[in-house]
């Protein structure tokens, strides 16, 4: 009986935690990545980031994160990352509502996408970068995507606002 007993409990854990671990996917499951955990921006890869397949990038920034207006976004990512974008199907979302763009530019050399929103987003807004359309690069690998923004009216200087760890397998 008290067998019984320690199965059925240890079962009911396994069951209740398995639906947090699948939410978690989404998120990544990082130990050491020399990014501060405050620094580390929550993401969503909705098609489950395999190689060599069509995906879409939800990349988040919370409000916290946003202490600051956004003339500009810039995303930064490792010359290893051999994936491709579609700058046609790039899109901003603040608090869940399409932002127009001005522009969107992609430099394949430098690694860098730059999003111009018509209006700068405003600070304390949760954003959300939309990249569908995305080709993920062949082989799998865990890839730092650095989000930058640069303020209106402000020095032309980018400011740091966190990173997203993507692992592609």
């Amino acid at each position: 009986m008290r067998r019984l007993l320690s199965v059925l409990a240890l079962t009911g854990c396994v069951l209740t935690g398995l639906p947090t671990m699948v939410l978690a996917q989404g998120q990544g499951f990082v130990l050491f990545s020399g990014v501060k955990r405050e620094n580390q921006l929550p993401f969503r890869l909705d098609f489950g980031g395999q190689t060599s397949s069509i995906d879409r990038y939800i990349l988040r920034i919370p409000a916290q994160n946003m202490k600051l207006a956004a003339a500009q976004f810039a995303v930064t990512y490792p010359n290893y990352y051999k994936g491709s974008f579609d700058t046609k199907k790039i899109e901003v979302r603040v608090r869940g509502k399409k932002v127009p763009l001005s522009e969107v530019k992609w430099n394949k050399e430098s690694g860098l996408i730059e999003i111009f929103p018509e209006e700068p987003v405003p600070a304390g807004s949760r954003v959300e970068l939309v990249f569908s359309n995305v080709r993920n690069p062949s082989s799998g690998g865990t890839y730092y995507f650095n989000c930058q923004i640069l303020s209106p009216g402000d020095l032309p200087l980018l400011r740091y606002i966190g990173s997203w760890i993507l692992t592609i397998s």
